[in-house]
């Protein structure tokens, strides 16, 4: 591809975006290099168009690219799929078509990762804020699918060196499972999207299907087997346009693809037994020479499209990518319908139909159980209570009973083992629990309905106290109370008298009464435990759920509730009311002031400090980019801050109370040198910590006066 195929994608983003992404960040710059980060920022928002269709409007607001970004450039949340999905975007134009990537923007787009991963939002600049509560709700509805997009206007390949840290850094990320991915969008794949219906011409192709049969009433159609080799090169050399017609695409990160890919090259003579098959739509297909049904036979199609195993190809091509030596054995069931004589709108009732049937779980297999049938009955007669055992069934209010999953989740935290807690918590459909010798260790030959409602009970109270205490927690904190809830609930119930538990008469309500106090000190010592075991910079996330970690920081944890010291304060940086009481500590506004840190006409941005923050003011603030903004003055004395949105002049505390109580009504003591920032630099509190280091001045107490 050329030049001009550059233009065509310039030109594209200079009609669908100009005027909708931000770039009054980009003012003083020449006219040419304004330009050249329009491009540049089109490109992320064309990116998220790609990965997750949107209109112009939202694609632009979805970029987020400039100071501040963290190696980031656009973000799109799906919280509509069954597993929540996040799109991350760095992008290089180039008007030669040679827009570069190399290790440094690998390096600063996983840190990027890293700090949304622990929750360290405010890190990221002010754009980026009004998508931290999708993040949130994202991270709440289970393990995310993260997709890191290489969105670079060039046709030649990333070089090696720069792929394989690649790997390796995505690798470190999926060591509990595979939670992130990275695509590379390229100059073909740009120019096919501006192209729109158009970039999906008619692909012609010649297939060749072992074994194939012919059916010809009513339709005409052919059903054989491929071969992986053969099924990958078909995707290498149309890649997307492929599946043209598909509802889903090919989803590229789901358990299914990963399975998929897993199958291919762990056991690759068992993957057509295994696999469900690829449907395509052509609208011809005819021999290439001679074609004896029951042989091999070579078929031209043209209009070809997949319609239902866009996962499986793609999937496909990825293993054989991968390891083309293992993956070469595998084979496929193929099936080709012709569109010739078939009526108007069959092709899209295939479509539609063989994408919408739901897939048999092993959960399923486990609802025929007869201990499940025992224990739904044992709920009904001894309880009270509702026990749903089938999916699709309505699952009955929190007090009225429960379901067999949350039955397995809590019976999982609960067990003597800890390592069923990681387990559980890997996967949000809960798939590790149901396999056969996992699911006998949790429930049991015969389980007791006390037993499992009462698990149940603990369970939703350890949840309820950590997300009570998660409003004043920040950071590592913060992820421990949200991960690690199966974690805290295991050492728990360890430290409770529960050897009377399926006694009917046990008066467990007294027990329960003691969880808020436990709760708060499992979390303190199971959070001491993963820092002191795994660093400051280790993943929450990888220590709930990996089987090893989880036991070695449940003995620490145990070791320290055991002892019968104090739990230990968590730190500083990691609680609201300890971070704003340090804050105070020094006179930020009058040490910046006196060393002229930040220079008169400085634009500084407002950014939630804590989950109620956020939840109080991120949609506020994004109803008006001007409340976020603020103008410094070093002439301003207590008063340095002149609010853009009403031009009055504050004190970075005066201003963040007045806009936290015009948000939400809420008027709280807050301190404003956490929360307003420099672009570029950080916010005012470290800042001004850094001028004292730097002076060798004492940091204790003082006046805060900011």
């Amino acid at each position: 591809m050329s030049k001009l195929h550059v233009g065509y994608v310039r030109k594209a983003i200079e009609e669908r975006f100009t005027g909708l992404i931000d770039m009054t960040d980009q003012a003083r710059l020449s006219d040419e290099k304004q330009h050249q980060a329009f491009l540049s920022r089109g490109l992320a928002a064309l990116a998220v168009q790609i990965e997750h269709p949107c209109s112009d409007r939202a694609a632009a607001v979805s970029v987020f690219d400039g100071q501040d970004d963290r190696g980031l450039d656009s973000i799109a949340v799906e919280l509509r799929s069954v597993q929540p999905r996040i799109c991350l975007v760095q992008a290089k134009w180039s008007d030669q078509g040679k827009g570069g990537f190399g290790e440094a923007e690998v390096h600063k787009m996983i840190q990027g990762l890293n700090l949304m991963l622990d929750r360290h939002f405010s890190k990221f600049n002010s754009r980026f804020q009004p998508f931290v509560p999708d993040i949130e709700r994202a991270y709440e509805v289970g393990t995310p699918k993260i997709t890191l997009v290489l969105a670079l206007m060039r046709t030649a390949p990333i070089s090696q060196d720069v792929r394989e840290l690649l790997e390796e850094k995505v690798a470190e990320l999926n060591q509990v499972e595979e939670m992130v991915e990275y695509k590379i969008l390229d100059l073909r794949d740009f120019h096919r999207a501006i192209l729109g219906d158009a970039a999906a011409p008619r692909i012609d192709a010649k297939v060749r299907l072992d074994g194939f049969v012919q059916e010809s009433t009513p339709y005409k159609a052919l059903y054989g087997t491929m071969t992986v080799p053969d099924l990958a090169d078909l995707y290498g050399e149309h890649r997307r346009g492929l599946f043209a017609r598909n509802i889903r695409d090919s989803l590229d990160l789901t358990d299914v693809n990963i399975k998929i890919r897993n199958t291919l090259l762990e056991q690759p003579e068992h993957f057509w037994y295994f696999s469900n098959g690829i449907t395509m739509l052509c609208e011809t297909i005819k021999p290439v020479g001679k074609a004896v049904p029951g042989k091999v036979g070579d078929f031209q199609l043209t209009g070809a499209s997949v319609v239902n195993g866009a996962q499986t190809v793609s999937a496909i091509h990825r293993a054989y990518t991968a390891d083309p030596d293992t993956a070469q054995y595998g084979r496929v069931m193929v099936r080709l319908i012709s569109l010739e004589d078939c009526p108007p709108g069959f092709g899209d009732h295939v479509t539609t139909t063989t994408n919408t049937q739901n897939p048999i779980e092993e959960r399923d297999f486990k609802s025929l159980d007869s201990g499940q049938v025992q224990l739904r009955d044992d709920f009904a007669l001894l309880l009270h209570l509702s026990y749903v055992i089938k999916r699709g069934e309505t699952t009955p209010e929190p007090e009225h009973g429960c379901s067999m999953a949350e039955a397995a989740e809590a019976l999982a935290a609960t067990s003597p083992n800890a390592q069923l807690a990681a387990v559980a918590k890997r996967d949000q459909n809960l798939a590790g629990l149901w396999e056969d010798e996992t699911y006998q260790e949790i429930f049991g030959p015969a389980p007791s309905a006390f037993r499992v409602w009462r698990c149940v009970q603990l369970l939703r109270e350890v949840r309820t106290q950590l997300q009570a205490l998660r409003d004043g927690l920040l950071w590592r904190a913060d992820a421990a109370a949200f991960y690690g809830d199966l974690l805290v609930t295991h050492i728990v119930f360890r430290r409770l008298n529960t050897r009377s538990i399926e006694d009917p008469e046990y008066d467990w309500a007294a027990e329960l009464a003691k969880v808020p106090d436990l709760v708060r000190d499992t979390l303190a010592w199971s959070l001491t435990a993963i820092d002191e075991e795994y660093g400051k910079t280790s993943h929450i996330i990888a220590a709930v759920r990996n089987t090893e970690r989880i036991e070695r920081v449940v003995r620490a944890a145990l070791r320290g509730l055991d002892s019968g010291r104090n739990a230990p304060a968590l730190e500083d940086n990691y609680q609201v009311t300890a971070a704003e009481t340090r804050g105070r500590q020094v006179n930020a506004v009058t040490t910046l002031i006196a060393k002229g840190r930040i220079p008169d006409g400085t634009v500084l941005e407002y950014r939630p400090y804590s989950k109620p923050e956020r939840r109080d003011m991120t949609e506020w603030l994004a109803e008006d980019p001007k409340r976020s903004r603020a103008t410094w003055s070093n002439d301003g004395g207590r008063y340095p801050l002149q609010w853009h949105a009403d031009e009055e002049w504050y004190s970075p505390s005066g201003l963040a109370r007045e806009m936290r109580r015009l948000a939400s009504g809420v008027s709280s003591s807050v301190q404003g040198t956490l929360r307003w920032f420099v672009p570029g630099e950080g916010s005012l509190d470290e800042l001004a910590l850094a001028v004292r280091l730097e002076e060798g001045l004492d940091t204790g107490d003082e006046s805060a006066g900011d």
